[in-house]
């Protein structure tokens, strides 16, 4: 008898910290459906977005490609080269999935459906929480009421139906985006923001909860000294343009981390439909059910907020989770160094396929053969030691001004380099994560850590030079 191939769940959180879950680590967020996906599967501790901004990462998630390859390499939208990506799920529609995008898409402005989709649901730009209008395999439709839970019932629709192939549903959540509008060039219409917005039933959800201050929660000045890269950033940050964007979020304030927290109740929710719908469908434990976000958030970390898109740990790593019993034993935590891109490889080997060279990602799968162990650091043999962080200027927020950077992470240090920034690399910042994992104390000047900073130069030039496919 032919093996079943497993069915596959992509869902994807639009900005979510690493730590914004119950399971993650959240002081008071409850989410007892994703944290099912943790206790039943795996929960990857170290897994990282390589280009840790909205329409970068989303394109790195589906092609298994760097952006130096893909080239999303902001959210200008580039909607003509969206139409245009090696997404994965082309090549499971040649090994004969049903294939479905249901969410925000984000990859180009404009919401009709692109190659590799059998089934369509999304929506231009960054849609809106309440009454949207979603584009539906080609059509435009006007809707009403809460867009996650306009999204959880449309997931659901999806998995209910009667098929005789396997399927892949790539479920794009706007949460916990707030609302807001951004123009083709990639900047943010003030005029437009709507901040965060829970469904109603959830408005009051955590009341008077407080997300506790950690010690990289410092002041601009304090971080300054450490980082000077970032002395001009926050001086535009008290312009009064800059001002608007971040009141309209509540930035650095405990009701933003209460809103975001609320307005997971709702994806919570959908993580449980989409449960029980597989339950009743006998198919539970024949789909791979994988849950991330795009990219990470600071909640006043290194004197940040929605900055979003810096190499700091706040923003480079992501909650990752795998449920897939046959393969993924019930309450794995893994510490190997994950990318984004190691998704595309891992669901086509598993649906029988063979990645392309294309493919930058490896498939994660050996991670979980029995008799893989870790070393003390919690890399295997013949796993990546170090990953890349890349990231373009460009203008979104009126305070980022040339703030280009590469950088690479290994197990236990961090050195990012400022492309724009300096003009021999007097910058730059290098973090001992074991003996800093706050990355407060930057080791750049230190003759000490000369030889250290030296050799992540120089692996850093090897993995630009990877990742644009040289």
């Amino acid at each position: 008898m032919k093996k079943r191939r497993p069915n596959f769940i992509v869902i994807l959180i639009d900005d979510l910290r690493h730590d914004e879950f119950g399971a993650g680590g959240h002081p008071y967020m409850k989410t007892p459906q994703i944290d099912r996906i943790a206790r039943e599967g795996a929960l990857f501790e170290r897994a990282f977005h390589t280009t840790p901004i909205c329409s970068p990462n989303r394109a790195s998630i589906v092609t298994g490609q760097y952006a130096s390859r893909h080239g999303i390499i902001d959210n200008v939208a580039r909607d003509a080269m969206s139409h245009r990506l090696p997404n994965y799920h082309l090549e499971l529609q040649r090994l004969g999935y049903e294939t479905a995008h249901i969410g925000k898409w984000h990859m180009g402005n404009d919401g009709t459906p692109r190659p590799g989709y059998h089934h369509w649901i999304a929506y231009d730009g960054h849609g809106r929480l309440y009454d949207p209008k979603l584009n539906e395999n080609g059509t435009y439709v006007q809707h009403s009421g809460y867009i996650t839970d306009i999204m959880n019932r449309m997931a659901v629709e999806f998995l209910e139906r009667p098929r005789a192939k396997p399927f892949s549903l790539f479920f794009a959540h706007k949460a916990v985006h707030p609302d807001a509008a951004q123009a083709a060039d990639g900047t943010l219409d003030l005029s437009k923001q709507g901040g965060y917005r829970p469904a109603e039933r959830h408005a009051n959800l955590y009341q008077g909860s407080v997300f506790p201050k950690t010690p990289n929660m410092l002041s601009r000045a304090q971080v300054a000294k450490a980082k000077p890269a970032w002395v001009d950033a926050f001086e535009l940050k008290k312009s009064e343009r800059s001002r608007a964007v971040l009141d309209a979020v509540h930035s650095g304030t405990q009701e933003e981390i209460r809103l975001r927290a609320a307005m997971m109740a709702s994806v919570d929710e959908g993580v449980g439909m989409i449960f029980d719908t597989l339950a009743r469908a006998g198919a539970l434990d024949d789909t791979v059910i994988v849950f991330l976000g795009d990219n990470g958030y600071f909640f006043g970390e290194h004197g940040l907020g929605p900055e979003r898109r810096f190499a700091y740990e706040e923003g480079i790593r992501s909650p990752f989770l795998v449920r897939y019993p046959p393969r993924v034993k019930a309450g794995a935590r893994i510490r190997d160094l994950v990318i984004c891109q190691d998704i595309a490889p891992t669901l086509v080997a598993l649906a029988g396929g063979r990645p392309g060279a294309h493919i930058q990602g490896r498939s994660l799968w050996p991670l979980f053969a029995r008799g893989s162990t870790p070393s003390r650091s919690g890399s295997r043999a013949g796993w990546r030691k170090s990953i890349l962080v890349e990231y373009w200027a460009e203008q979104a927020l009126p305070w980022l001004v040339g703030m280009t950077y590469k950088a690479v992470r290994t197990d236990r240090w961090k050195y990012i380099h400022w492309v724009n920034r300096g003009s021999a690399g007097e910058l730059d910042e290098l973090y001992d994560l074991d003996a800093d994992p706050y990355e407060v104390g930057n080791l750049n000047a230190s003759r000490a850590a000369a030889p250290v900073r030296e050799r992540l130069r120089r692996e850093l030039r090897r993995l630009v030079a990877e990742a644009a496919g040289l």
